[in-house]
């Protein structure tokens, strides 16, 4: 028989007792022994997860609250004082504690999102968005006209972002128009390439 089964078989028992209590359970969870902390849960996990759902309401945070109470449990079992009062006493505090916890950060993050939104109303989400959007295609546009020759960059900057037409970018860069046109052609793909625009 493994050794903190007998541990807990020799703990002391009334007439009324069917197994170790919760101070005796936790006080062998203090010296680390997981088999007492398995009967422990089974001991306490009703009143604590009632007690956390009462406060949280909440049935997914009311679980993950739950969680965290076992966990501290296990760790700082050490702390449990038997006089200062009974191990479900300890443990209903520190679930308490935890869940009112829980809920004052659900509060203040919903709070804080409800003083955001009054703070900027002129700016939904949707623009910006687009803002954000608009600023890495301009950061792509720049990067790839960057992979562009001297003369293709200068006629699609001159033609597309200054608003002159062919045979005004030829005479602007003194160059005969069929160039300009095959430049441009040239440096349109490149673009559209390095964009990854398909169709």
């Amino acid at each position: 028989m493994p050794e903190r089964e007998r541990a807990l078989q020799s703990l002391p028992r009334t007439p009324r007792d069917v197994g170790p209590t919760a101070d005796e359970l936790l006080a062998l969870v203090a010296r680390g022994d997981e088999a007492a902390f398995e009967r422990l849960y089974d001991v306490v996990s009703g009143s604590v997860f009632g007690l956390i759902r009462r406060v949280v309401r909440d049935q997914a945070q009311s679980e993950e609250v739950f969680q965290e109470v076992m966990l501290e449990v296990w760790r700082t079992a050490t702390r449990f004082d038997p006089d200062r009062g009974s191990a479900n006493t300890w443990i209903l505090t520190l679930t308490h504690r935890r869940a009112v916890d829980r809920v004052r950060s659900a509060q203040a993050a919903t709070h804080r999102e409800d003083r955001a939104a009054r703070l900027d109303p002129g700016r939904p989400f949707d623009e910006v968005s687009e803002q954000v959007d608009g600023r890495l295609e301009q950061r792509q546009v720049r990067r790839c006209l960057s992979f562009l020759t001297d003369l293709q960059r200068e006629s699609v900057l001159l033609a597309y972002y200054q608003g002159y037409s062919y045979p005004e970018v030829a005479s602007l860069l003194s160059i005969p128009l069929g160039t300009v046109k095959t430049r441009m052609r040239d440096g349109l793909i490149r673009l559209r390439d390095c964009m990854g625009v398909t169709g």
